[in-house]
C-alpha cells in the first residue's frame, strides 16, 4: 500500500470505524483512540497490506483494539457493578434512537459488535466473521441472540412510539 492509498483509505474510511466504534464503547475519546491506534497499526503494515484489503484490515484491527480496551477497562473497574441490570425498561423515551442505544448498552460486547456491523454498517455475515474472527454460523447465532434480548429489552413498539 502506497502512501497515497493509505491517505486515501483515511479519507474513505475513519468515518465509519468511528461510527462503528462509538456506538459500541459511546465514549467519544475513546473511540478516537481507538481509531487512531488502529491506523498507526495499519500504517506499520502498510507494506504487507494490498489497498483493497484495507476496509477489512481497519475494521478487524478496530475491533481487536476496541475488544483490548474494554478487557482492560473491565479489569479495572469492580466486579459486579453491572449486576441486577433490568431486563425491560418502563420509561417513557422521547426518541427511538435512545431506546435503541439503551438496549444495545445491555447486550455483551460481541453481541453488539456484530449487531452495529451488520445493521448499523452494512457487513455481510462472512465480512463480520473475518472482522471478529468467528464462524459465519457463530456470527448468525450472536445477531440472533443479540437481537432477541433487543427485543426483550424494548418489548411492544407500542410502548416505545
Amino acid at each position: 500500500m502506497t502512501t497515497s492509498e493509505y491517505n486515501q483509505c483515511v479519507d474513505h474510511h475513519a468515518d465509519g470505524v468511528y461510527r462503528f466504534i462509538l456506538k459500541n464503547i459511546r465514549d467519544e475519546e475513546r473511540a478516537r483512540d481507538i481509531v487512531q491506534e488502529s491506523f498507526s497499526r495499519m500504517w506499520e503494515k502498510s507494506g504487507e497490506i494490498s489497498a483493497d484489503k484495507a476496509k477489512s484490515y481497519l475494521f478487524t484491527t478496530a475491533y481487536h483494539t476496541m475488544i483490548d480496551d474494554l478487557r482492560r477497562e473491565k479489569r479495572v473497574s469492580r466486579l459486579g457493578e453491572n449486576e441486577g441490570k433490568e431486563l425491560s425498561v418502563n420509561h417513557s423515551w422521547s426518541d427511538l434512537k435512545e431506546v435503541l442505544q439503551a438496549a444495545l448498552d445491555t447486550l455483551p460486547e460481541i453481541q453488539k459488535a456484530v449487531i452495529t456491523l451488520r445493521d448499523y454498517e452494512g457487513y455481510s455475515y462472512e465480512e463480520i466473521g473475518k472482522i471478529t474472527g468467528l464462524s459465519e454460523s457463530q456470527v448468525k447465532v450472536y445477531i440472533y441472540r443479540g437481537r432477541v434480548a433487543l427485543k426483550n429489552y424494548i418489548g411492544s413498539l407500542d410502548r416505545v412510539l
